[in-house]
C-alpha cells in the first residue's frame, strides 16, 4: 500500500497570539474532532484568536476555537461551534507543561492549526503575556521595518 505524500498546510493562525505574549516552547498537538468539523477546517470556516488552552484532570482542551458548520451539515448532527476539543500529547510533555503553568505563570496559546499527514494539528506555545509596553515595541518594531520597507522600494525606482 502507498504511504501518503508529507503535506503540510496551513488552516488557521492566532494573529494575536505573538502581539499578546512572548513565546518560550512549542509543541504540535493533535486535536480530537467530529466529522462535520473536518469537513468544515477544508472549507476553512475556522476562528482561532480567541482560543486558549486549559489543562483538566491531567488532559489539554482547546476552549475558544471556533468552526463554524457548514450549511450542508447532517440533519442527524447538532454542530456546536465552540465547544470543547481534546489536544493530544505525550504524557511526559503534559506533566512538564502543568508544572511550569502552574509554578511560573505561563498560560499555553493556540498559535495555529494545520493538516499533517492527513491529520489536523494544532501548535500550541507556552506563553508568557506581554505588558503594554511591551505591546507599543512591537508596534514602533513593525512601523520601523515597514517605514525602511518603503523606502527600499522608492530608491529602487
Amino acid at each position: 500500500m502507498a504511504k501518503k505524500p508529507d503535506t503540510s498546510s496551513r488552516i488557521a493562525d492566532n494573529k494575536k497570539a505573538a502581539f499578546n505574549y512572548f513565546f518560550e516552547e512549542r509543541h504540535e498537538a493533535g486535536v480530537v474532532l467530529q466529522g462535520w468539523e473536518v469537513k468544515a477546517l477544508r472549507e476553512g470556516k475556522v476562528q482561532l484568536t480567541d482560543g486558549y488552552v486549559i489543562i483538566k484532570d491531567g488532559e489539554l482542551y482547546l476552549i475558544g476555537c471556533l468552526i463554524h458548520p457548514l450549511k450542508t451539515a447532517s440533519t442527524h448532527v447538532n454542530p456546536e461551534a465552540s465547544r470543547i476539543r481534546k489536544l493530544l500529547l505525550k504524557k511526559d510533555d503534559i506533566r512538564r507543561l502543568i508544572g511550569k503553568v502552574e509554578q511560573k505563570g505561563y498560560t499555553l496559546v493556540p498559535l495555529n492549526l494545520h493538516w499533517k499527514n492527513g491529520y489536523v494539528k494544532c501548535d500550541i506555545a507556552l506563553a508568557k503575556g506581554k505588558a503594554e509596553h511591551d505591546k507599543r515595541d512591537t508596534i514602533k518594531e513593525r512601523e520601523g521595518k515597514r517605514e525602511v520597507e518603503r523606502a527600499m522600494k522608492s530608491r529602487n525606482r
